[in-house]
Order: structure tokens, then C-alpha cells, then sequence
């Protein structure tokens, strides 16, 4: 694979549903932050969540044009409940006279259509229609929260919208009553053949009602006719459900071995599945606080900033602890003595970028005494090197990483602990509130990815350890951040798998900025953001994530010139040289420090 790419250029290249962006400089990746026009115009592509795919684009232009009006903007979800919950934020940061401009168009399959013609492949979806100037509001929800519509589902919306077979809910309503039939509101997540109460429909083929009709039905063909694992979307999600749980072995796909699970009663009923990654948390978060009431939240270590934002911006607030250090549980344990309570405490195992991992025994005991959730982030250390399940109650996953590896899809995980305190309640508000968002196509992509999950994950242990010690004896390098050399490494040891390894992501910085940016402009690698891809990817992590807030990123001992490096499958000692050659740019510069 090339890693010559241009700025804005896909990550994988030449890849439709590219998950990262080709930001191969550091004066690039400074100028996606600071707007310049230059960098900004480049971009074809960007992580889901941060750039809306064209695709995506295109169909909330189409939507605009046939719904909106004037002035208007759309930002687009699977289903009313999400839309919802873009909606009600909208309408509770924007002034009063505004707040009619705020509504949501649900788009339906009409009367006239069953999912039989499709072979079952059906979505609904809603746009949340709103004024213009209030993009960035509504680019929180979209970001934060994960839930907007991924890619796939955007081009099949598109062509649904352009040959008919997406229309506005009250034109099905009206279409059904005069046809003398009930409008069908229920669509069908997933193939219609595997839902469990199957229709049996006798309706007759309807007749063309649309121009665009031949054009979608010649897209279905083409994009699912060919592919028969399309009508095994279920099973594709029902297979990654047991890998997660464990029971499913590494090379027979087929089996399922209880006794391969990672605690004692583990099974693909304790899995849930979702869109991405950080919706999992979202979701977990306010099924929390269905479950147990407005409390507040607590953040243990530097997090992910999204997680941070989902706990500031959708509950009662958060307590943060930004160090991930022993002090900082004494600091809770004398809140909860005093008589403090809290719903729920968040966490990375390990963390991003310094590689940092909790004491998630000690917070764990103190869940129990004081009865709040534990909910531990377990996307760098992964299934395969550790098993953090029984020190949670949930453990949530971005599934886009590691697990699928091949950087062309989203997903995420949680895996609800049937130990856990709050397992009961969880269990019950779940099967009332848990919805199914994840588009088949997406499944069927992401269960194909991690098949190799397994070996992957150890040849990219491997990998790491190597590279981490080459760096360390390196006079240039002033830090290495990894599990294996923390100072809470007794902490990951202690969730270690039998034969896991620390992963594949390690940081690493230099004693001036300007060798940090040397080091990354002459590292022969691809560029850009996420992680846990196949492929070695690097990005001045504290520059892309905290952009607009370096001094407080600085003040919790994360440095503006830190290089992440995220590593793949490529042949370490190739990859040996790669660094080598970036560590002697480093020397030849005129006034290094050293």
C-alpha cells in the first residue's frame, strides 16, 4: 500500500468508506485545525464523525430540496428516536423565535412497496430539518453522539429517495387510506427473511410510480444481488456478537464454545451492537440514567474528548479526573465516605494518548460499597489482551478499530456484565429501550473484517514491543508512552489475558517541538486519524484532538508535540527502517536538542 498520499486523500486509499483522511504533515494537520482554506478544500473525505461523507451530503441536499425550505440545513439519522434527540438538543440552544424552524421529516417506505421487492433491504430515515445558522449545534449531536447515518446507508437512502421508495410518512399515510390500506410504519432493520415474525405478504408487484424506479432497482442488483452474504446481515451480526462474547474460536467461525467465554455465563445475549463507537457510550449513558436517575457522572483519566462532551452536554454533569492516578481514587473515595453519589464512572483500559491504565480493582470495590456503574472503554487494549469484564459492569468498544482493521466501516460494541450490581435493571430498561441502528451492509462488512481478528491483534503485539524498544534506546526520543513500560503497568498486568500482549498504539515525543515534527514528516507511514488499522497509521494526536485547548491538555501531562503511532501489519523490520530513516532526519536537522 502507497503512503504517498495527498493531503484530504482517503485513508486506506482509493477506499469509498475510508475511515481516516491523508494529513501527511505536521504543518497539514495544524492547518485542518486552523481552518486553512487550502488544507480544507482538499479534504474528499474525513472521520465520519468529524466530516460528513459526500454521499451523505448529497442525500441531505436531495432531502433539503424536496422538504426544506429556505435557509434551511439537515442532518440526517435511522430512525425517529435519534432524530429526536438531535432535535430536542437543537431546540434547547437556539432562541425561542427560532425553535419552529426545528423539525423532523420521517421518510418511509410507501404502502405500495414491500420489503419482498428489495429482497428485504429496507430503511427508513429522518432528517432533522433546522435553520442554517445553527450547523455547528446540530454538528455536536452528529459528533458527540455517533448517530447519524453511516455512509452505506446514505447511498442507499439516496437512490430509495430518487426512484420512490422513500416517501414522506404522511403522503404513505394518505397513499394507504386511499388504497383502503393500513400504512406499514414498521421497517425492517435488517433482511426481512431472518425477522423473527416473518410477513407473508400476497400484495402484487405495484406498478413503476417513480421515474427513478428502474435506476434503484438496478442499484439493488448491482450492489446486493451480486453479494449473497447481504441477506445474511442478521447472521453477520449475530457471528461478531459471539467473537465479542468469546464463543467463537479463532478458526472454526461455526462453533461455539461456551467455555471460551471470558467470564461464566458470557454469551451473545449480553452484546449489543451499534453504529460506532462512541454511540455505544452515548447510549449506555442514557440508559443509566433511565435506569437509575439523574446523577452525576465521573471520567477517570484523560479520555477520549468525545466521551468527556457526552457526559458534560446529555446528563447531570461529570466529576473529572484527568491523570488517571492513585491520588485521584483517594480524592473519590473521601467524596463518597462524605456521602457523595455518583451514577456512573467512565474509563479508558488503557488510555489515549499517554497509555495510562486505571486501577480498575480498587474503582471496582468502590463501585460496589457505593453503588455506582463501572463502565471501562476497552478499544486500545482489546478483547484479545485483556479481559476487563470482571471489573465493569459495562464495557463498551469501538468496534471501527482494531476488530475490523480494515479502515472501511464503523461499529461499536457494549457488553453488559450478568455479574454486575445493576445487571437486573439494566437488562429490563434495555429490552424497552435498545433499538437496532446498525445497517445491515455495514454488519455484513464488519463480520467479513474481523474474521482474522485473532491473529492480527498478535502479530500487531509483536510488532509494537519491537518498535517501542527501538525508540527507547534512541537518545532523540525523550518519552515512549506504551502499556509494557507505564507506570500503571502492574494495573493492565492485572487484566492481561494468558498470552495477550499490550497492543498495537504507543506515543511518542522528542526534546524540541521541531523534532517531533521532523520525526512525523519523515516517517514513512500513513497519516491521519483513528487507529487500530491493518495498515500503520500516525497523527500529532494532542494537535488534531485538543487543537483549541493545548494548555489544558498540557496541564494534564499530555504534550502539544506528541507523535501516536498506531501499528499494523506491515513487516517490522521494514518498519524498523521507516523509523530509523525519520530518527536520522531528526539528527541531521541544524539545532536539534538532544
Amino acid at each position: 500500500m502507497s503512503v504517498d498520499q495527498p493531503v484530504g486523500g482517503s485513508v486506506p486509499p482509493n477506499t469509498a468508506h475510508a475511515i481516516s483522511v491523508s494529513l501527511p504533515t505536521w504543518e497539514a494537520n495544524v492547518g485542518y485545525e486552523e481552518g486553512d482554506a487550502k488544507i480544507i478544500n482538499a479534504m474528499t473525505t474525513g472521520y465520519p464523525r468529524f466530516f460528513v461523507h459526500r454521499s451523505i451530503q448529497c442525500l441531505a441536499n436531495e432531502v433539503i430540496a424536496r422538504f426544506g425550505r429556505q435557509g434551511d440545513a439537515a442532518m440526517l439519522f435511522p430512525s425517529s428516536k435519534t432524530a429526536a434527540c438531535c432535535k430536542d438538543f437543537l431546540l434547547s440552544k437556539i432562541p425561542e423565535e427560532d425553535k419552529t424552524g426545528v423539525r423532523i421529516v420521517r421518510l418511509v417506505m410507501p404502502p405500495q412497496i414491500t420489503p419482498a421487492e428489495l429482497n428485504g433491504i429496507t430503511s427508513e430515515l429522518c432528517a432533522v430539518l433546522y435553520p442554517q445558522k445553527y450547523g455547528s449545534i446540530s454538528k455536536q449531536v452528529w459528533q458527540h453522539s455517533g448517530s447519524g447515518i453511516s455512509s452505506r446507508r446514505g447511498e442507499f437512502c439516496l437512490k430509495a429517495l430518487k426512484g420512490g421508495y422513500l416517501v414522506e410518512e404522511s403522503q404513505a399515510q394518505e397513499q394507504g387510506q386511499a388504497k383502503g390500506a393500513k400504512a406499514d410504519s414498521v421497517i425492517h432493520k435488517g433482511p426481512k427473511r431472518y425477522q423473527k415474525v416473518e410477513s407473508h405478504s400476497s400484495a402484487k408487484q405495484a406498478e413503476p410510480t417513480s421515474t427513478g424506479e428502474g435506476e434503484f432497482s438496478q442499484f439493488i442488483e448491482e450492489r446486493f444481488g451480486r453479494n449473497l452474504d447481504m441477506c445474511l446481515a442478521n447472521d453477520a451480526k449475530l457471528a461478531v456478537k459471539r467473537r465479542i462474547a468469546g464463543t467463537l474460536s479463532a478458526t472454526e467461525a461455526d462453533s461455539h464454545n461456551p467455555e471460551n467465554a471470558r467470564i461464566p455465563g458470557l454469551s451473545e445475549e449480553h452484546v449489543m451492537l451499534y453504529p460506532t463507537g462512541m454511540n455505544s457510550i452515548f447510549n449506555v449513558h442514557q440508559l443509566l440514567l433511565k435506569t437509575r436517575g439523574p446523577l452525576k457522572s465521573i471520567c477517570f483519566g484523560f479520555p477520549y474528548i468525545d466521551t468527556l462532551k457526552i457526559l458534560e452536554k446529555w446528563g447531570p454533569g461529570v466529576l473529572f479526573y484527568g491523570l488517571c492516578s492513585t491520588e485521584e481514587i483517594d480524592d473519590l473515595e473521601k467524596r463518597l465516605e462524605s456521602g457523595e453519589r455518583y451514577l456512573a464512572l467512565f474509563t479508558e483500559f488503557p488510555g489515549n494518548p499517554l497509555l495510562r491504565s486505571p486501577d480498575l480493582e480498587r474503582i471496582y470495590a468502590l463501585s460496589r460499597r457505593y453503588e455506582f456503574a463501572v463502565v471501562v472503554d476497552e478499544s486500545l487494549g482489546n478483547f484479545i489482551n485483556v479481559n476487563v469484564l470482571p471489573f465493569a459492569d459495562v464495557v463498551v468498544s469501538s468496534l471501527t478499530k482494531i476488530f475490523s482493521g480494515d479502515s472501511n466501516v464503523m461499529g461499536g460494541s457494549a457488553v453488559f456484565n450478568p455479574h454486575g450490581q445493576f445487571y437486573a435493571l439494566l437488562k429490563e430498561v434495555l429490552a424497552k429501550e435498545y433499538e437496532d441502528d446498525y445497517w445491515a451492509e455495514d454488519a455484513v462488512f464488519l463480520e467479513r473484517n474481523s474474521r482474522d481478528f485473532v491473529s492480527r491483534v498478535e502479530r500487531i503485539n509483536r510488532s509494537a514491543e519491537t518498535l517501542t524498544s527501538l525508540l527507547e534506546a534512541s537518545t532523540l526520543v525523550k518519552d515512549v508512552y506504551y502499556p509494557k513500560n507505564s507506570p500503571t503497568k502492574a494495573f493492565y498486568d492485572r487484566c492481561r489475558n494468558q498470552g495477550g500482549g499490550y497492543g498495537g498504539l504507543f506515543s511518542v515525543t522528542f526534546h524540541t517541538p521541531e523534532a517531533a515534527a521532523t520525526f512525523f514528516d519523515n516517517l514513512a507511514v500513513l497519516k491521519g486519524p483513528s487507529l487500530g488499522t491493518n495498515f500503520t497509521l500516525s497523527c500529532p494526536y494532542t494537535i488534531l484532538a485538543h487543537y483549541q485547548e493545548l494548555d489544558w491538555a498540557k496541564s494534564l501531562n499530555v504534550p502539544s508535540d506528541l507523535v501516536r503511532i498506531s501499528v499494523g501489519l506491515e513487516d517490522v523490520d521494514d518498519m524498523k527502517k521507516r523509523i530509523t530513516h525519520a530518527l536520522e532526519a531528526v539528527e541531521k536537522k541544524p539545532g536539534k536538542s538532544s
